[in-house]
């Protein structure tokens, strides 16, 4: 039976996999600093070689991550990921050459002038989080000059019921519930016109299978190409509840968002035969009603 590894398995991307893989047949190790995984540093180098010397995984995915882009997190990202990264391809080039290994990329790691983003646009090092992704993809394709097989899937926004609180998607509908059920309280938001994607984390991990599977396609912008502004969003929460999101909605005037638009273009990871199911209304009633 197949195995696969997962690095960072306990955010909401983990638990989508995690379910994928098992309904594939596929036997699954997940590791995290947290959850109920195998508690495998992915910074330290003798913890992941020794897992992937034992398991002789045919897959592995690397998730982990603190999805920040705040500059106090700049050690916390080169460890985990660049540090993380490199860990993963020694020890399978050491180890298992016949693993194949997915990392996870990120659309802010790309230049963004409003239009959508493919995977040969030119990296911009806007962030401590962007220099960390882009360094693991020069490393990705390092070692792939050495025969290693190293996907990566640049992620754009994506949402699912497991996001906690503090991501604006569950935020609003969280909000939205209580407010349904009286409260009266205000959501405090910065810019709400900015646009993103609001693509469904399972659907997204579906397209992270899709592209590790292929023998001739590395690199790939994993995404819907649908932006929606934040306004959006809240109209499609609050009007499941029948009222109108802007007497609940307090602007932060001091807000200074990083993008106007973020968007992808998934020409390529569409090629390949994957496209997204759950859209941007559907999504919006999976998040009202599911608790994750």
């Amino acid at each position: 039976m197949p195995n696969a590894i997962i690095f960072g398995a306990n955010g909401q991307d983990g638990y989508y996999l995690s379910e994928l893989l098992h309904s594939k047949n596929i036997t699954v190790t997940g590791t995290s600093r947290s959850g109920n995984w195998l508690p495998v540093d992915v910074r330290n180098y003798e913890q992941v070689a020794a897992l992937i010397r034992q398991k002789q995984p045919d897959f592995i995915f690397n998730l982990a991550a603190n999805s920040t882009t705040r500059h106090d997190a700049l050690f916390e990202n080169h460890e985990t990921i660049c540090t993380g990264t490199l860990n993963i391809l020694e020890a399978v080039r050491i180890h298992a050459p016949h693993t194949r290994v997915f990392l996870s990329g990120s659309g802010l790691q790309f230049h963004n002038t409003g239009n959508p983003i493919k995977e040969t646009d030119p990296f911009e090092a806007t962030s401590p989080y962007a220099v960390s992704r882009i360094q693991s993809v020069y490393a990705a394709r390092y070692y792939r000059s050495l025969g290693i097989r190293v996907y990566v899937g640049y992620f754009f926004n994506h949402e699912s019921p497991m996001r906690p609180e503090r991501h604006m998607s569950k935020k609003i509908a969280m909000a939205a519930r209580r407010i349904a059920a009286g409260s009266d309280e205000k959501l405090l938001i910065g810019d709400v016109r900015v646009k993103k994607e609001w693509a469904f984390a399972g659907d997204i991990i579906n397209g992270a299978l899709a592209l590790v599977q292929q023998d001739a396609v590395f690199e790939a912008t994993i995404g819907s190409g649908e932006a929606y502004s934040i306004d959006e969003w809240l109209q499609q929460c609050f009007g499941l509840i029948g009222k109108d999101w802007k007497n609940y909605v307090v602007q932060d005037e001091h807000f200074v968002s990083e993008y106007q638009t973020l968007v992808a273009d998934p020409t390529t990871i569409f090629s390949l035969g994957w496209t997204p199911v759950v859209s941007f209304s559907s999504l919006a009633k999976m998040m009202m009603t599911d608790n994750g």
